[in-house]
């Protein structure tokens, strides 16, 4: 788990992701009304079919700690690589953008990858500002465009 002074950041069991994919929703699961976004399915699925998943560069519900409700997500696309590089990606329910809550569970989350042994980290956006300025925030730059998309890159330092 990575906590940070409003969220908290739990990992998400190959159980769990089914349960999120078919929308089967528990009482104690706290689930905003608008989670899962539609760009978390794919992971999701990917996630609850896999019988070994990595413990720390895997999936997470971004819950808020003031009341435990599940407002995004965040997730690594697996392990570094041979050169210590990691990807992720992130998203947040409409009703909880706007108040730094993503820059904060990234920075939370790459701080924890750093710490795990990742020596870089990548991220892909649209062209979304609010999404750049997350990543910006977060100490990433921008090192491509498409006409579609924005490159980010990092180096990670240990906290």
């Amino acid at each position: 788990m990575i906590e940070t002074p409003r969220l908290r950041l739990e990992p998400i069991s190959p159980e769990l992701a089914a349960r999120i994919v078919e929308g089967r929703r528990e009482p104690t699961d706290a689930w905003h009304p608008e989670y899962p976004l539609a760009d978390e399915l794919v992971p999701l699925r990917s996630l609850a079919s896999s019988a070994h998943p990595d413990p720390i560069f895997t999936l997470y519900l971004i819950r808020l700690r003031s009341d435990g409700l599940a407002i995004g997500g965040l997730g690594f696309f697996g392990p570094p690589d041979e050169n210590g590089r990691i990807e992720f990606g992130y998203g947040l329910v409409a009703a909880a953008r706007g108040r730094g809550l993503a820059t904060e569970a990234v920075m939370a989350a790459l701080d924890f990858a750093a710490t795990a042994g990742a020596r870089s980290a990548a991220a892909v956006t649209d062209l979304d500002l609010a999404s750049q300025r997350v990543l910006l925030k977060a100490g990433m730059t921008e090192v491509n465009r498409s006409e579609t998309q924005v490159f980010y890159e990092r180096e990670l330092t240990r906290p």
